[in-house]
């Protein structure tokens, strides 16, 4: 789940199905929120479960809808579609990555995505963070 602009929320599943994503979905998004996604199926039940939904169908080969016809495409899923092309490409030179320390490797990416640092100043978020979750003694 990404918010435009915003933070990201990965989490690696045993199983994508609608019982999966639904505590997932309703712990990190705000009820009543405007979801955006592709047409798959498991997405189906998101007004019942308090969010606004639309959806594009790559499947008909649509990937953007202009729904107000002012020139902007305000239904995508462009911004996840892209944080995904980055993760990928960041992951392709650390192949053979078990299935095992995965998690650790997507975790984080999304810790360097939405602290928006990078060198010295990545470096100090990551040991406040670590510091943060295990504080040290003394």
């Amino acid at each position: 789940m990404i918010q435009r602009g915003g933070q990201v929320v990965l989490r690696m599943l045993e199983n994508v199905q609608q019982a999966t994503i639904q505590p997932i979905i309703e712990k990190f998004i705000k009820p009543g929120t405007l979801i955006n996604t592709d047409e798959y199926n498991i997405y189906g039940r998101l007004t019942e479960w308090g969010y606004e939904h639309k959806s594009v169908c790559h499947g008909a080969g649509e990937y953007a809808r202009d729904e107000d016809s002012d020139g902007f495409h305000e239904v995508h899923v462009n911004t996840m579609e892209g944080f995904w092309s980055l993760l990928r490409s960041w992951l392709r030179p650390h192949r053979g990555i078990s299935q095992e320390r995965l998690p650790s490797y997507v975790g984080f990416f999304q810790f360097v995505h939405n602290v928006r640092q990078r060198g010295n100043a990545l470096l100090r978020s990551l040991v406040e963070a670590l510091v943060c979750v295990n504080p040290l003694p003394g």
